[in-house]
């Protein structure tokens, strides 16, 4: 297998473990596609655990790895899985959500919301360790 094929495979493996976690936090499915960048076709291709059908390219697979960080850093700050599921989905008060979901900003579409939600989560870890 040569790396063309390697990576098109890694980011479809990605793509499906980021669709995964987006719906375990009850987006829908117009949400999932703004936040990753991918067409409703795609969605429903890797949904129905078929490949995405093309190579993602350098900004899908930031959103991917925001994605699975945001996951990882859920898991470290919560222990009861519902919390790391529902947290994304949950209304926050602080400065920079203004009383929206953080799926709701994510939702935006852009790469810089779904950053800076990333790293507001990422604070909670280190809050966490305090």
């Amino acid at each position: 297998m040569n790396g063309e094929h390697l990576s098109k495979e890694r980011s479809s493996i990605g793509l499906k473990v980021a669709l995964r976690i987006i719906n375990a936090w009850q987006a829908t499915p117009q949400q999932a596609c703004r936040i990753l960048r991918i067409s409703r076709s795609t969605y429903r291709r890797v949904s129905q655990g078929r490949t995405a059908g093309r190579r993602l390219d350098l900004d899908q697979l930031q959103r991917i790895g925001f994605v699975l960080g945001i996951h990882a850093s859920l898991r470290t700050v919560f222990s009861n899985q519902s919390n790391v599921h529902g947290f994304p989905n949950c209304t926050n008060d602080n400065d920079f959500f203004e009383g929206r979901t953080p799926l709701e900003v994510m939702s935006q579409g852009n790469l810089i919301s779904i950053y800076e939600t990333y790293k507001r989560i990422e604070l909670l870890k280190t809050l966490g360790q305090r």
